[in-house]
């Protein structure tokens, strides 16, 4: 399963993953300029939809198992017509169609174009191994703006490794040919696990090599397989180091590069462009000045292939199912998604800390290494000014 797509988060932001997903273009704001809805809701700037939870890899880290034949009980055409028919109730989301590969769902093309004729902007995550000159040609023609391939090592040996199927990067690095044969604008995905961090400048030459529009780093959420994966998961003061890293490498470049699932990029930035008394403006920092690091619940949400709403595909919180409940009154009205709006429902430093209108934590790690949703960020080893006043 393509799990880069929360949250996003990285397509715009993508799905299992939030927020730079191959929706998100440097200059222009997600899910265009509402902030807030009639009720005083934020708007949604991000759908991350899993429109099928087949796939034909089984990747290391990834939410889901591989199989090729469809789920059962998954939203029907019909059905997800309807629901899209919803999606401008919310505000003017990024649609992100993922998986699974959403590729393996036949109707895929025809619920793209449905969309896109409503206004709306649609990306897509498949995993790249399944694009073919025909199917580049009938994403272009359904309305397909970005696509998102993941890319976990800078050559067929270390990314085949972490996602499981020998011929990975080569099928991949097809696909990304006949993206590009079809015109169509896509992004890098990557996961930052241990394995990995000592090639992550030759995984960025490899993006600037292919003509990507942008980069995106994912800071490993340990749910599903990846909860196996143990040793891989980096500790607070590697993120806190690669994160750093990102801070100066961004610099260097031209491309539009973001950290998803790393909430605390967001405090690191200001706290870096502080010393160097730089303002945090999105002429300097371009949308990563606008947003805020955990999206779920705030200006993202995730949509499983049988219609349960979440606030990222690493969170499997059942915040109601457009089955049997509107999707817009879900996301005005779920109590889940009213906790992440409220800084007083947020537990440990997170709760107290002065930076938590631009991170949040990452409500999926504290609850899958925690079991707390609410709790603090596990992995930051930041200590707010109010620290010893924390609320237990």
């Amino acid at each position: 399963m393509h799990s880069h797509t929360q949250h996003g988060k990285g397509l715009g932001n993508l799905g299992a993953h939030p927020t730079a997903h191959p929706g998100t273009k440097p200059g222009g704001h997600p899910g265009g300029m509402i902030r807030t809805l009639a009720d005083g809701s934020p708007a949604c700037k991000l759908i991350a939809w899993e429109v099928t939870r087949s796939c034909n890899l089984a990747c290391k880290h990834c939410r889901a198992e591989a199989r090729l034949e469809p789920y059962e009980g998954e939203l029907d055409t019909v059905e997800a017509k309807a629901l899209i028919d919803t999606f401008p109730e919310v505000g003017n989301p990024i649609i992100i169609f993922t998986g699974g590969d959403p590729m393996m769902r036949p109707d895929v093309y025809e619920l793209i174009r449905y969309a896109t004729d409503k206004g709306l902007r649609c990306v897509m995550s498949p995993n790249g191994t399944l694009i073919t000159p025909e199917t580049g040609a009938m994403m272009r023609e359904a309305g397909v703006q970005r696509c998102s391939i993941s890319i976990d090592g800078p050559d067929a040996a270390s990314h085949d490794e972490f996602r499981g199927v020998q011929g990975a990067f080569d099928a991949s690095m097809r696909g990304i040919g006949y993206l590009k044969a079809a015109g169509i604008e896509f992004q890098i995905n990557t996961t930052v696990t241990r394995a990995n961090l000592g090639s992550f400048k030759q995984i960025f030459d490899l993006c600037q090599s292919l003509g990507a529009a942008a980069w995106h780093i994912f800071l490993l959420v340990p749910t599903g397989r990846a909860a196996q994966l143990g040793a891989e998961v980096i500790t607070a003061q590697e993120y806190e180091d690669v994160l750093n890293w990102f801070y100066d490498f961004r610099k260097t470049t031209k491309m539009h590069l973001k950290a998803t699932c790393a909430p605390h990029y967001y405090r690191i930035m200001r706290q870096r462009a502080k010393a160097e008394g730089v303002p945090v403006t999105v002429e300097n920092f371009g949308l990563d000045a606008m947003t805020r690091g955990c999206l779920g619940g705030t200006g993202f949400c995730f949509i499983s292939h049988v219609g349960q709403v979440q606030p990222c595909g690493y969170l499997e919180l059942d915040c109601g199912n457009v089955r049997t409940t509107r999707f817009p009154e879900i996301w005005k009205s779920s109590k889940q998604f009213k906790q992440f709006r409220n800084q007083d429902e947020y537990e440990g430093k997170c709760g107290i800390c002065e930076y938590h209108k631009v991170c949040g934590g990452c409500r999926a790690r504290a609850h899958s290494m925690d079991h707390n949703y609410m709790g603090e960020e596990p992995l930051c080893s930041y200590t707010p000014k109010l620290a010893g006043q924390q609320k237990p």
